[in-house]
Parts: structure tokens; sequence; C-alpha cells
């Protein structure tokens, strides 16, 4: 193909430029040499990327099959395909448009071959790793509960994301997964998919590096092809996408990544922020190109990001602003406890749409699945219509249904759905063949499966295995049912989840999303406090199963912070900024400083999800583990601008924090390293309480006095029970 003729530039500007900023302009003019667009949320990357290729096109500098875009979701790249053919009114085709996966698959595809694969191979999905895995894994002898599938496939994906191949995993990375002999299963792996002619999401680059460092004439052929390159959200990418783009652009180094460095929040799914960070020391002679105008936010709230943002070291750096008017300030809000916290949300709610606005304009970003649950309890006794973006309603999540199942059965021994729900989970050996026999007999008799099993068990029908594993099931079963009578509901549910084995399954599992279905089980027994009896916590349970909400697209948006980057609502609240939820103490406690600034960063998309009115909120106690807990407002809040923020905290609460005031930021700030912990600060006996008075105590809640004996009380309490505490720390409600 010849080169293309390149066309000047003549005096007046063609019509995709109008409209364009000065900084967005730079961008897309900016066409010889690496270039970094930092853009900021809101600031039209979209706009600017769509520009940049119309311009290379427009200007003859290359073909559509000389430029290569790459973007990390599909929607994206149709959306930029679209937007092209509007803007020029020329067709994109051939242009190599797409994910890094599709466009590496493409690769993969011509030159199969050099990697030991047909081009017709096939692209394995997850649940065909896991048994290909468990293949291997038997092969070499290994116990799926020592070695769990997904915790073997997870540790081959990080590698795959940097990169590595089976002979060049450092020997000290091979840990005690797979009897400690990691490096060869990952060997036999790849050997296996090899002869399957397959390949896994991880294979598509990590072939693609293989064949580009061991065919040089493949290499050199794509260098030359690809004159222009583009990629999208720059900081998401990992090890091995970063060293494909380096290869492919060395050539015309016509390299133009598009990303925002206080935006990047993946590191847990093999996202590296250094990619970003060093552009300009792995591409000498890069422009660095900021785009800071904002188009989304008001002034108030990209203050309050942006002062937020500023206490991380690891970034660029670039301040966002905005021609819109000033808007109201950021709301912060401060409350005794969670409860009261989806209260206040509902009633914010409700204001918000009595004064016009759709519950499709607004958002609940919260940092940690779990904490979903308080708010559609809420809603659905508001008859708020709700949708959970991104996943499931609380009820409905695997975990959930599991944990449910059992309950179900232990309340109702003929429940046969819940008994085939758990049987084999977590795994005891039940086979289809056994189900099959349990079946056959429970139909024959019209009896439950349960009592199917009991009869069973006596005889030589199942095999040896199948009926000491029944056996056990029945023994713990019973043993549950007993116990029903002795201890509180949340404490069987706890104890069930952890004799039947079930929450060290997800302990063992070491996928990235077993540590967020772990804290939904421990929200599960926390919720189940709320009512007196597993009865009436399962007819609550099936009532919200049942509630059909407004098929409408009028609902309120339920979702993670993670699942909202690349969205922007009216209205965004922000719950649950406390120290140890958010920023998430396991994220500190395992990459330190490096965790922080990506909770961080967390934090700053949040704000900058919310077009009009955002409100942060805090809870003094939290229930965990079925427990209620002091908690201390997060570190976050104290970075916040007073300047930009309307704070409303209720009175005392928190004694050993100084008021909210103008300085109040820079104050808490030094007291959170005075105080780790919030402690309940015993007040001076306020005299005349008498037994049968209603109190309230800042940790158990509103309770009744039962009796009264030098100084101390005895009091049921609403929600936490009988407990016995000391009159200073109650004041007559």
């Amino acid at each position: 193909m010849s080169d293309p003729v390149v066309v000047p530039a003549t005096a007046s500007s063609p019509s995709y430029l109008s409209g364009l900023n000065d900084a967005q302009r730079r961008a897309v003019e900016a066409v010889d040499g690496p270039v970094l667009v930092l853009a900021g949320a809101g600031t039209g990357k979209t706009r600017v990327l769509t520009t940049r290729l119309a311009h290379i096109l427009a200007t003859r500098r290359a073909w559509p099959s000389q430029l290569c875009a790459v973007t990390f979701t599909n929607r994206a790249a149709t959306e930029m395909r679209e937007r092209l053919g509007r803007m020029i009114g020329e067709s994109a085709e051939g242009m190599w448009l797409g994910t890094f996966h599709a466009i590496a698959a493409r690769i993969l595809r011509r030159h199969a071959e050099v990697v030991g694969l047909k081009q017709n191979f096939t692209i394995l999905d997850s649940d065909d790793q896991i048994r290909l895995i468990k293949q291997v894994a038997t092969a070499f002898n290994i116990d799926d509960k020592r070695s769990p599938a997904r915790a073997i496939l997870g540790a081959i994906e990080r590698w795959k994301d940097r990169g590595l191949t089976p002979d060049k995993v450092p020997t000290a990375e091979a840990g005690d997964l797979a009897n400690g002999k990691m490096i060869e299963f990952y060997a036999a792996y790849q050997d296996r998919l090899r002869a399957l002619n397959a390949a896994d999401f991880g294979d598509l680059l990590l072939h693609d590096l293989t064949i580009f460092t061991t065919r040089e004439d493949i290499l050199a052929d794509y260098q030359d092809r690809f004159r222009y390159m583009l990629v999208d959200e720059y900081q998401d990418t990992n090890v091995a996408q970063y060293l494909w783009l380096r290869l492919l652009a060395q050539k015309h180094r016509n390299l133009c990544c598009v990303g925002d460095d206080d935006q990047s929040i993946y590191s847990w799914r093999g996202a590296e922020i250094g990619n970003i960070l060093r552009f300009e020391k792995d591409f000498a002679g890069a422009q660095i190109i900021r785009l800071e105008q904002n188009y989304r936010s008001t002034p108030h709230i990209l203050a309050a990001a942006s002062a937020l943002i500023a206490q991380n070291e690891g970034r660029l750096g670039k301040t966002l602003w905005t021609e819109e008017g000033e808007g109201e300030k950021v709301t912060l809000r401060g409350m005794w406890d969670g409860d009261e916290e989806a209260r206040w949300v509902g009633d914010e709610i409700e204001t918000l749409q009595r004064a016009g606005q759709k519950l499709a304009d607004i958002a609940i970003l919260v940092r940690a699945g779990f904490q979903t649950r308080e708010f559609e309890e809420r809603f659905l006794t508001l008859g708020l219509p709700y949708r959970v973006v991104g996943g499931l309603r609380f009820y409905e999540r695997q975990e959930i249904r599991d944990a449910m199942a059992y309950l179900r059965l232990i309340h109702q021994s003929a429940d046969d759905l819940a008994f085939e729900r758990i049987i084999n989970v977590p795994r005891r050996g039940i086979g289809t063949s056994t189900m099959q026999t349990l079946h056959g007999l429970a139909r024959a008799r019209e009896m439950s499966l349960n009592d199917a099993t009991q009869d069973l068990i006596g005889t030589d029908e199942l095999k040896p295995a199948a009926r000491r594993a029944l056996g056990s099931f029945l023994t713990d079963l019973q043993r549950w049912r007993g116990l029903a009578d002795t201890v509180s509901h949340p404490e069987l549910a706890a104890q069930v989840l952890d004799e039947s084995g079930y929450t060290a399954m997800w302990q063992a599992d070491k996928s990235p999303d077993a540590p967020g279905r772990l804290e939904n089980l421990k929200e599960l027994v926390a919720a189940m406090a709320e009512f007196e009896s597993l009865a009436g916590f399962l007819d609550h349970v099936s009532l919200v199963m049942e509630n059909t909400a407004d098929k409408s697209d009028d609902m309120v948006s339920l979702m993670t912070l993670h699942g909202a980057k690349g969205l922007e609502f009216n209205n965004v609240f922000l719950p649950g900024w406390e120290e140890g939820l958010f920023p998430h103490q396991r994220a500190m406690d395992e990459t330190g400083l490096k965790g922080l600034e990506e909770e961080r960063r967390l934090a700053y998309v949040g704000i900058t999800r919310a077009r009009r009115r955002a409100f942060v909120s805090y809870a003094a106690n939290r229930r965990i583990h079925g427990q209620w807990q002091s908690a201390l407002p997060s570190r976050f809040v104290g970075e916040l601008p007073a300047a930009h923020i309307e704070t409303t905290a209720e009175p005392g609460l928190y004694p050993r924090a100084p008021p909210l005031q103008e300085s109040w930021g820079a104050t808490f700030r030094n007291r959170m390293n005075e105080v780790p912990r919030l402690t309940v600060t015993p007040r001076k006996s306020t005299g005349g309480i008498a037994i049968g008075d209603r109190i309230f105590h800042q940790k158990f809640g509103y309770g009744i006095v039962r009796s009264a004996e030098g100084g101390k009380l005895a009091i049921a309490f609403e929600k936490a029970g009988d407990k016995m505490v000391m009159d200073s720390f109650v004041e007559k409600a």
C-alpha cells in the first residue's frame, strides 16, 4: 500500500474541530510522536479520541488499515466507530479498532502456528478454564480443598497479566499452591491448551508477545503497518498490554495514550498505574497534554474532588475547573448508625423526587457490596424502585441463596429445593447418580428428599462413600435443628456456615470476588438480628424476593464505586465513609500506602460521578458480625475542603473529635493519628433513672430498664437483647 498524502492545513478549520477547547484541539492535532493525554473526569476524552482519528484520516496521514485504536470494552469501540462515521461521513472499514483482546486475537489467528496452535483455535471461557485446571490437578494428584481450581487459575492469570510464560516465572513465586509445583502446573496447563487447540483470554496477549519476540519479521510487519496507535483508559493497562503496545509502536512512535492517573482503581485485576506515571521515561520526547476543563460537575464538587486527590503522592497532577454555575456545596452528614444512614438517604431521595428529580438521575455508590442490603430494605419499605447495577440484589446473590438454603432446610426439613441446592455445597462427593437414586425413592414413596436420604443410608443402595457423606450431612442438620431452640438465630446461622465448611470454602477461594462474598455472609448474619426468630426472618426474605420492582426505567441505581467508573448522575450518595470500610482495611493491610492511594482515587471517582449534588455520609456505629462496633469517620472526610462542604453531624456524635469548622479538616487529620479507635466516653451519671424508663446507649441503642443495683442497670435493648451496663453510659430517651 502506498503512503497516504498529507493534506496541508487550510485557513478555515474543518467542521469536526469546531467546539473543541484549546487543550482538546492540541490533543487532536498533536499527531506526530508519542502523546499522553491526561483526561480528567468529565473532560471529553471520548470526543478527543474520536476526533483525533477523524483528523488523521481526513488529512490523509494514514489509511484506515494503518490505524490501531484500542479500547477496554466492546461498547466503547462500537461507540467510537459510530461517532467516527457521523463525524467525517466515511466508513472506518479496515481500521484495527477494538479491545486489547479482540485485536490480539486477530493477530494470533494469523500466526497461530508460531505458538503451536491452528488458526481455528478455541477461546475458552472461565468455566472451561476451571474444568481444564481440574483435569490437570487430577494428573498432579492435587487436593482441591488445599489448592482450589479458582486459586490456581488466579495465580496463572496474574502471571499472564505480567507477560510471563512458564519458563520466565521466578522460582521464588512458586508458592504453596499445587503442592509447591505451580510453575510445573502452569507449564502442563499450557501444554494441555495446545493439545486442545485452545487459548484462554490471557493467552491472546501472551502468545502475541511470544510471536513478536521470536519472529522479528512478523513484528516488523505490524510495526510498519500501524502508523498511528491510540489507546483509551491507559491507566488500566497491565504489564502484558504495556509490553504489547511498546513493541508495536517502536518504529513510527506515533502512540497516543489517553487516561487519568487519578482514576486508576483496578490494581486487583492487574492494572499497573506505573504504566501511565512513567510514560515520559518510556517514550522520550513525549508530549503531555492535560484536559482539565470539566463539562459534568459544579465547581463545589470539583473543588472537593481535587482537594481530596491532591493528597496522593503518586500522580502527575492536574486541576479540574468548569464554567458551570456555582451550584450546591457537597453535603457531609454524620449519623449514629447504618440504619439511620439508610433512612436519611431514603428521605433525601424522596425530597429530590418531590422537587422533580427523576430516580434514574440518582445513584448510591458503596465501597463494598454488602452495604447495599440496608438501602434495599429501606427502599422496599418506602416503595422506591431501584436497581443493583453490575450485580444482583442482595438476597439474589449466590452465597446468600446458599446460606438461606441451609437455614430453610433447618427450619423445614421437607424443603426439597433447599436440599438440592446445598447437598453438595461445599463438595461432599454427592454425584448425579446418588441424587437420581434419592429422587427415585422420594417420588415412589411421596416423601421429602431429607426423609428419603434417611431411609437410604441404612441400605446398600448407595456407595459407602456417598452413604457416609449423606449420613454426616443429616447428622449435622439434626444437630443444628436442636441448636435452634437453645441459641439465637444469628448465632445459629454463623455456626451453620462455619461447621458446614461453607465459610471455609470461600476463604480458600482466591478469586477477586471471594472477600466480597464473605462480607455479604457477615452482613446476612447481622441482618438476622433485626428479627425475632428464624421463621420471621425467612418470611421477610420470601416477601423481599416476591417484591416486583417497578418495571419502568425510572429507578434509583445502587452499585459499587468500582462499577460506577464511566457513569454520571445528577445526584450521587456516597455512604459509609468510615475508617476500615473506606478506605478499606484489607487494601491498606495488603499494599500499604499504595493501597491507600488507590482507595483515595476510588473516592475521587465517586465524587466526580455527580453532576449537580454529592452527599457524603458516615456513621458512628456499624453492626459487624452481628455486633455493634464504633467507627471513626474516614480520613478522606478530613481531607474535604471546608469551604466547599456543608457539614451536619449530630451533637456529641464524636466527643473526642473537634467541632466541624473552618480548620476542621487539618485538625481532624492530626487527631486521626492520636485516636485509632473511637471509644464510648462515660458521662457523669444523670441520676433519676428508674425501672421501666426508656433509655439510649451509644453502642446498644434504645432499651427499657428492668432492674438497677449499685450503678449497674439490667436493660432489655430493642436490638441488642439483654445487657448489663453502667448507668453513666446511658441517658433517658
